[in-house]
């Protein structure tokens, strides 16, 4: 090395080692200098929008191309593309991909050609097809050369701006995403009116509240967006209707997706079995709409549900709003970037007017200056006309005006003088004295307006964006809908398409046993509740093959949080020989770990079980073992008559003497009462817990009236995963004997007409229209009020004032058939119908405890009783043993140790219309349920 520097350079000893030591820079201090380099260009120069604007570098040097070549045509793409690349320093991939984004938007460039669509994931054509042109809305809102501050372009050779002077929230309107170098941005748009709405309260002092739009509509839960900063989430779902029971249409899709997207995940969740599809197809056109055929006995509220849960139908999208300010990338939130742009707005608004007032004094001055020159004669002033030089001239024009110099609101210069004599003696000859001095009233009036909007800026900036709204802001609504999301859990939707299995003896369950006993059909997200002989359960996940433990007496699907299934048990302790008889849910349990429901003594054991999906509480007959000094071996035990409990009580003493035989004397009845259910408008959801719409107490076949705002209705389930139209009028239990009160205006003639009727019975999920068919037909209202009255506003014959009565539709027409007309309301014109009656609202009253869900019809539930360690020693058949005084025999109990449980085998018949032939074979409950035996 020294060698190579003395012969190239001719450096020697004290020299070289000066040159060397100046060269040795340290790996790492390169790495951080060009890192922090690379970094910081990525960062302001392509991947971060800037506040000022919210544009990135090309987009801002596309719009400022396309301005440079506006001349109200339209240009080729490539055309711009190529123009743009004197100012960007990338290639034309780039900027093309960025000029169709733009265009996409809708917003600030005027497309024409194919430009793609977002919406199904179809690309544009070539620049070379497709032309653009600045939209008006940003040839009005983006672009003022005289507010816009410059910048040299890469290269030198031409001028760009720094920011474009935008007079509107743009970077929220349009949204962006970028990554850069240790950093990201993702903004979400949002709708133009709410903006401009949302502008002028930040003018007026409120602080705004942003919520996303997105482009592709759909339904978005917005209750965790988080101002958009970091940390939030936004949770968007596609539009999904009911066409009918078997076809569903997605016809808004969620944002980020697309319609060939959202198909392939429905065709892939349907090939893995998590939902069951017959056929889908696609017929978009201008506005999505994707059909979904429906499997023969599938669900749809379940299949919709399960769309939410697995596939793109439900998406998750995490906002993190990163901007460019003062140079610098800043993490803010939605609402303080509104407000930042809107002061940016307020303060360009000022510079405007600042500018213009300029300009008007610049005229008036100028056309004082003219008018004095002329009226004067300075013209032909001999001094002026022998004035040689331009400095004599100066002088000399400085002399005659110095007298008016008072009239003049700034010096004059040379250069006003320049301009004065360089007009033509053909205008100052023609000069109008009278029109000049309208003229300059007119400045002047303007000037007025101008410092009056400089003194009230925020009315003129209020004012500003008003106009905006009017002029661009139709055709703009909000596409997405606002809603609250309830969670669907992928395990309570998931389609139950495996079969498992049981080898009770052996102790394994599993869906690869195919040899063994068929238990059921589940989903491969289903866990599994086992219960055995030794008083032992266990809650397991479904696995091809899994062990248990030996003595399988119950084995089905476990529905965590199942507060309806009951399961009857009596069992015998180990240790002291006695019979216990209890009543338990199992609400939630830890996976895999092994519960008792004994006492926990060696050699307990299970004597009889059922479990009953509905609460059902059978009667049984328990047979003793005979001994000598005993009378009656048998007596009868009522479930209805055990108190429900938690699973870890240990029960009511049935006998302390051994068991025979348990056998099932009559059919269980359910000891629960209706469930109590609830209409939550916000998420057009049922539940059980409380929220929203009390609609009442449902058992076995009752239903769920919808009414229409269309003038229809349908009868629904009260099944907590059905799903409900938006545009509900009113929802309540079905009551086939309620009569209702429906007032509507025909489509073709325009009569009011009035009827009173019962709603029929209908199968579930079919809309039948309560009024004719005609189109413009309308209903008015409709009400249950026992009596319905109304305020009626009409007018007579030329009156234009509207006379107002009152009417008692129950004494004006009769309860008749639903399909009436009706009777016309009013032979004279109708401008108004007012209900004034107010319905009895039965249901309210009887709501007494809304946290009861579990009351028995024969004995009340204590809350208390729910501990794990209570214990109420109680001997059911404690009369009959004091009667026929039965000791203990230890030899019955060691015999009876040898039995296998009871596990009776029934079912609860559903309500049916039948003739009674045979008494003996049936029994009628006190709800009037019928249970055939």
């Amino acid at each position: 090395m020294s060698e190579e520097i003395d012969q190239n350079n001719g450096l020697q000893g004290g020299e070289e080692e000066e040159l060397t030591s100046s060269r040795v820079i340290p790996l790492s201090g390169l790495y951080e200098r060009w890192f922090l380099d690379y970094a910081s260009y990525v960062i302001l120069d392509r991947a971060v929008p800037y506040i000022n604007d919210g544009l990135k570098p090309v987009q801002r040097r596309i719009l400022h191309s396309l301005k440079e070549l506006d001349d109200g045509r339209y240009n080729k793409a490539a055309n711009v593309i190529g123009n743009t690349m004197k100012y960007h320093p990338h290639g034309d991939a780039s900027i093309g991909d960025a000029m169709v984004q733009i265009g996409q938007k809708n917003l600030l460039i005027d497309t024409q050609g194919n430009w793609g669509d977002p919406i199904t994931g179809d690309s544009a054509a070539a620049p070379r097809y497709i032309e653009a042109r600045l939209s008006k809305f940003a040839l009005d809102v983006v672009f003022n050369p005289d507010t816009t501050v410059w910048q040299l372009s890469y290269d030198g050779r031409n001028r760009e701006p720094v920011t474009l002077p935008v007079k509107f929230p743009l970077l929220l309107a349009q949204g962006a995403e970028g990554i850069a170098v240790g950093l990201a941005t993702k903004i979400m748009p949002h709708n133009f009116n709410e903006l401009i709405d949302a502008s002028i309260k930040c003018l007026q002092g409120e602080r705004p509240n942003l919520m996303p739009d997105f482009p592709t509509g759909g339904l978005a839960d917005c209750s965790a967006y988080n101002e958009g900063m970091r940390g939030g989430r936004v949770k968007i779902r596609a539009k999904i209707e009911e066409r009918d029971r078997k076809t569903l249409a997605i016809t808004e899709i969620p944002y980020g997706t697309t319609t060939g997207s959202i198909i392939e995940n429905v065709i892939a969740a349907n090939d893995k079995g998590k939902i069951k599809i017959k056929k889908i197809e696609d017929n978009t056109a201008k506005d999505v709409e994707i059909i979904i055929h429906l499997a023969p006995g599938v669900s749809p509220d379940v299949t919709i549900d399960a769309l939410y849960a697995f596939t793109d139908c439900e998406t998750s999208v995490s906002p993190n709003t990163c901007v460019i300010k003062n140079d610098k990338p800043y993490f803010m939130s939605v609402n303080d970037v509104l407000i930042e742009n809107t002061e940016i707005t307020k303060g360009l608004l000022k510079q405007e007017l600042e500018i213009r007032l300029n300009e008007l004094m610049e005229k008036i001055f100028f056309s004082s200056l003219l008018k004095i020159f002329i009226q004067e004669g300075m013209y032909k002033h001999p001094d002026y006309e022998n004035a040689g030089e331009f400095e004599a001239v100066v002088a000399v024009l400085d002399n005659l005006f110095e007298p008016f110099f008072p009239q003049f609101y700034r010096t004059i210069l040379p250069e006003d003088y320049k301009k004065l004599i360089d007009k033509p003696m053909s205008s100052i000859t023609r000069f109008d004295v009278k029109k000049a001095d309208e003229q300059m009233k007119g400045y002047e009036n303007e000037i007025k307006q101008v410092k009056y909007h400089l003194k009230h800026l925020t009315d003129y900036a209020i004012a500003w964006f008003e106009k905006l709204k009017e002029k661009y802001g139709a055709g703009r609504e909000r596409t997405t809908e606002l809603r609250t999301f309830d969670k669907v859990t992928a395990a309570e939707v998931a389609l139950a398409n495996i079969k498992f299995y049981a080898n009770r003896a052996d102790g394994f369950i599993g869906t690869g046993l195919r040899k063994d006993e068929y238990i059921g059909d589940c989903s491969d997200l289903d866990e599994i509740i086992v219960f055995r002989e030794d008083g032992q359960f266990v809650v397991t996940k479904i696995q091809d093959k899994i062990f248990v433990g030996k003595g399988i007496i119950h084995v089905a699907v476990f529905r965590k949080g199942d507060d309806r299934t009951v399961y009857n048990l009596i069992y015998r302790d180990g240790k002291t020989g006695v019979s216990y008889v209890k009543r338990f849910s199992v609400l939630g349990v830890t996976r895999d770990k092994e519960y008792d429901l004994t006492g926990g003594a060696k050699g307990s054991k299970v004597l009889y079980f059922t479990a009953n999906p509905n609460g059902e509480a059978e009667v049984i007959n328990i047979q003793l073992r005979p001994h000598s000094k005993l009378r009656k071996l048998q007596f009868d035990l009522d479930f209805a008559e055990v108190v429900i409990k938690g699973r870890g009580a240990k029960g009511n003493i049935v006998t302390k003497y051994p068991i025979k035989k348990i056998t099932l004397k009559a059919k269980g009845v359910s000891t629960l009462s209706g469930r109590k259910i609830w209409f939550d408008e916000t998420l057009s959801r049922l539940n059980v817990d409380g929220r929203g719409l009390y609609l009442g107490e449902f058992d076995g076949d009752d239903k769920i009236l919808i009414l229409l705002k269309d003038g229809s209705y349908e009868l629904r389930s009260f099944d907590l995963s059905t799903h409900f139209d938006n545009d509900l009028s009113r929802i309540e239990k079905y009551d086939p004997e309620k009569v209702y009160t429906l007032v509507h205006r025909d489509g073709k003639s325009g009569v009011f007409f009035v009827k009173r009727f019962l709603i029929e019975p209908s199968a579930i999920g079919r809309r039948t229209s309560l009024i004719n068919e005609e189109p413009g037909s309308k209903m008015i209202l409709i009400t249950a009020a026992s009596k319905p009255v109304v305020k009626i506003d009409i007018t007579k014959g030329k009156a234009k004032t509207p006379e107002s009565y009152e009417e008692d539709l129950a004494a004006f027409i009769d309860v008749k058939g639903m399909k009436a007309q009706g009777n016309r309301l009013s032979p004279h014109d109708i401008v108004k119908v007012e209900l004034l009656s107010v319905e009895e609202d039965d249901d309210q009253e009887d709501l007494v405890d809304s946290s009861s869900t579990r009351p028995s019809s024969q004995t009340s539930v204590n809350p208390s009783s729910q501990n794990d360690d209570d214990t109420e020693v109680e001997d059911i058949a404690n009369e009959e043993a004091a009667e026929e005084n039965i000791v203990e025999d230890s030899k019955n109990t060691a015999e009876n140790s040898e039995e296998s449980p009871v596990i009776p085998e029934k079912k609860i018949a559903p309500k049916l219309d039948l003739e009674i032939t045979n008494p003996d074979e049936i029994e009628i409950d006190n709800k009037g349920q019928i249970n055939l035996f």
